[in-house]
């Protein structure tokens, strides 16, 4: 057993007396340093911090419509075509096509001549065909940039926002042909296809597209998406089939979305199918951009109305329940719109809703803007205020 005299005694509690002074003075100093980093870094974690656990308010506009110049009337045999762009309303009826300012002021009527008409927008740019006809025109508010005619029938055309198009044609001896042109009308890109075209989607700055087609396998449909670069003579690659029927095609960066009559899928940049999801229901509508997308499905029988979200192409869908049946569906910015058949409804892609506003008439769509929402009616065109 150890045995200390009384100066041991008194020496060991000095020592630890500043063994503690300095534990404190130690750890008060780095409090301090602490502290000054980070007041000097406030401005960058501060923002989140404030973020912490902060949800987004539902915005609750009032679905007022507007005056003035609304509504639109529009004077027409057939269902008309709404499309928005760049601050410019198109509406294309069975004689005419106008242009509108957000403020419903006509800017332009020009008259057509195509049995079937069909409008594309893009950046400003409106693309006028005749499906099953011969003719498509790329034109402005302004002036038309110029016109093509075929041999051949049209079987559809699309715009991207450089302002190219590609028009997909009946071609003798095959399923169809490929003819791409750029924005002063000369023909960038070429190709005869074997298996019917469903659709085509501009990537990469117009570089090159994706493309789907319709094949049968085992006694349904399927769907192959085929990457395809303007200044290849191959495509880069060809997907899997996707068990469903493809009714449009959306490309970006990350791959491709297709949705089809029965369901919808990805397929990322490898060409490998990355997502699939078959509905339960009627599809009503769908949409994408940049890689998020969103389907509209209505379960009339068992009174079951849902919105899928996509984030990305490697995720599974968000699931929404809608209280009435859906109608419609944009993505916007970042956002779903849902038009219901009581109300426009926007959410994140991680479920959060956003925005709503009640509508009290029978709408079948409608065009998203920086600040409104235009309501397609049977025949006429409202505008809402919409804040997000």
């Amino acid at each position: 057993m150890a045995v200390y005299d009384a100066d041991d005694i008194v020496e060991m509690k000095k020592r630890k007396k500043r063994r503690q002074r300095l534990v404190k003075l130690l750890s008060a100093a780095l409090v301090a340093v602490i502290a000054a980093g980070l007041y000097f870094t406030k401005d960058t974690w501060y923002p989140k911090l404030r973020g912490i656990g902060k949800q987004y308010k539902t915005i609750v506009n009032s679905g007022q419509l507007a005056s003035g110049n609304f509504p639109i009337e529009v004077s027409t045999g057939t269902d008309y075509q709404l499309r928005y762009t760049v601050k410019k309303i198109m509406v294309m009826s069975d004689t005419n096509l106008y242009i509108y300012d957000t403020s419903g002021t006509l800017l332009k009527k020009r008259q057509h001549n195509y049995s079937n008409p069909i409008l594309r927008v893009a950046n400003g740019r409106a693309l006028v065909y005749e499906s099953g006809g011969y003719k498509f025109s790329m034109e402005d508010e302004d002036e038309v940039f110029y016109s093509r005619e075929f041999d051949d029938n049209i079987l559809f055309a699309r715009i991207s926002s450089q302002g190219y198009t590609a028009a997909v044609t009946t071609a003798e001896n095959y399923s169809c042909r490929i003819i791409v042109y750029n924005r002063k009308g000369k023909v960038v890109y070429e190709r005869k296809c074997i298996d019917p075209v469903s659709d085509l989607s501009f990537i990469d700055s117009s570089d090159g597209c994706m493309v789907t087609y319709i094949k049968a396998e085992n006694g349904r449909h399927t769907t192959t998406v085929q990457k395809i670069d303007f200044s290849e003579s191959e495509a880069d690659w060809t997907s899997p089939g996707i068990s469903t029927l493809g009714l449009e095609v959306f490309g970006s960066g990350e791959g491709a979305f297709v949705y089809g009559l029965d369901a919808c899928g990805y397929v990322n940049r490898q060409g490998q199918i990355s997502s699939f999801y078959k509905y339960e229901g009627d599809l009503v509508a769908a949409a994408s951009i940049s890689g998020r997308s969103a389907v509209v499905i209505n379960d009339t029988e068992a009174h079951k109305y849902i919105a899928a979200l996509f984030p990305d192409n490697s995720s599974e869908p968000v699931i929404i329940d809608l209280n009435t049946p859906g109608v419609d569906v944009s993505v916007f910015k970042g956002l779903a719109y849902i038009l219901c058949q009581d109300g426009v409804y926007t959410y994140d892609f991680s479920g959060g809703l956003r925005s709503t506003a009640a509508v009290n008439d029978s709408y079948t769509g409608f065009v998203r803007s920086d600040k409104h929402i235009f309501l397609k009616g049977f025949n006429r065109i409202d505008r809402i205020d919409y804040d997000t």
